[in-house]
């Protein structure tokens, strides 16, 4: 499948249609999941097996909610229908354990609903049901491949914007079959076995201080913070474009020059419970950056190994084998006691990676492979502080 994202300029008058849209989405969603929130309580305290209402059950009762609220005829019914296949999804995820309770959804957030059907892309305009005279969009690249579903959306600053899926598979054409390490960090964005450096092209902003502290001393309710809080959004989704800018540059140049890349297997969400470098961590965006390398590196035909949680990549010396028990966030460079190199922390790190998932793919295929002569008797207690104070 590939994806497609277009700027919309809807007039006023379609822009108080899309908005009653959006509301319509999220009044079914919010009352559906109310509803299965009380069902889930009453099913835990007397134990009972339906813990909540599946797609089929709500999509009967959406039916009854049509004469009570007759506003909600003014939304496309396959895409109120559509919102509760997806919180039906967001329940099945939840007890199985893939992911949190499903939230109530908030008109100050992204706005959107999903059009599963009869979504056409005619000179520069987009069509969908309720909207058969047409929105103005930009479309700035050629459409590939027969339509899924689009989804239209508003962001805070007050955007419009259609995502567009289709079944064309993108293939694209590989420069190289070079194998690289890279190790994810919060002073260096990414660090290659090759010893490049990226960083993310942000830094710290004295203006969104600024905005953040007009934000706070307004009343709440007034024009004035919704203006602040406007202008807030607007500076967020700056910097936000920025970071996906770089990230899709730099993940496309990593796939189209390398046919394997190694990376670790981080679990973020526990590293961000460190307040000291939640925020650092948070800015990175490694998950997204990460998911971009998975997709990409398939359109390329190469592919994305991780290593094992636990390897302690920073503390053991690349040359050598030597694990170094003592080693410290804060320590960027050190020496290795037994070979006497000198040792970049990030770089050692991503040549450790690399190796590592090299030998674990030769265990896989049943072949030999030479191992270093590390201290193997302290091997398992290096993974346990790894685990816990890796956060480099």
């Amino acid at each position: 499948m590939n994806a497609y994202k277009f700027k919309i300029m809807p007039t006023k008058e379609q822009k108080n249609k899309l908005d009653r849209m959006f509301g319509c989405s999220r009044f079914v969603w919010n009352y559906f999941l109310d509803l299965n929130n009380k069902m889930y309580l009453e099913a835990k305290e007397k134990g009972l097996k339906k813990k909540y209402l599946n797609y089929y059950d709500c999509a009967n009762k959406l039916t009854e909610l049509k004469k009570e609220y007759e506003w909600l005829k003014e939304a496309i019914t396959q895409s109120l229908q559509q919102t509760l296949k997806d919180l039906d999804i967001s329940y099945n995820r939840f007890f199985k354990k893939q992911s949190g309770f499903p939230n109530f959804k908030s008109k100050k957030n992204k706005q959107s609903f999903r059009i599963p059907q009869r979504f056409e892309i005619k000179n520069n305009r987009i069509y969908f049901p309720k909207f058969r005279e047409g929105i103005k969009a930009i479309i700035h690249r050629e459409v590939k491949g027969n339509i899924k579903y689009a989804t239209i959306s508003k962001t805070k600053t007050g955007k419009y914007f259609v995502s567009i899926i289709t079944d064309f598979e993108v293939v694209k054409e590989r420069t190289s079959a070079n194998q690289i390490g890279i190790d994810l960090g919060i002073k260096d964005f990414v660090v290659t076995s090759n010893g490049e450096r990226y960083n993310l092209p942000i830094k710290e902003d004295s203006k969104l201080r600024f905005l953040h502290r007009q934000l706070s001393k307004k009343v709440k309710g007034s024009n004035n913070r919704n203006k602040a809080r406007l202008k807030l959004a607007r500076k967020y989704e700056k910097i936000g474009n920025k970071i996906q800018d770089f990230q899709h540059k730099l993940s496309d140049k990593l796939c189209k020059e390398n046919e394997l890349i190694a990376i670790e297997d981080l679990n973020i969400k526990r590293m961000v419970k460190n307040h000291c470098l939640a925020k650092s961590i948070s800015n990175q965006s490694w998950y997204s950056f990460i998911t971009k390398l998975e997709y990409k590196s398939k359109r390329y035909g190469g592919r994305i190994e991780k290593t094992n949680r636990f390897y302690p990549s920073s503390k053991i010396c690349n040359n050598c084998g030597y694990i170094n028990q003592d080693l410290e966030l804060k320590d960027r460079q050190w020496v290795c006691p037994n070979c006497k190199s000198n040792i970049d922390r990030d770089i050692n790190a991503s040549k450790n990676i690399l190796a590592q998932v090299q030998r674990e793919l030769n265990l896989k295929r049943g072949r030999n492979y030479r191992v270093k002569p590390v201290e193997l008797s302290s091997r398992d207690e290096a993974m346990k502080q790894e685990a816990i104070g890796s956060l480099a």
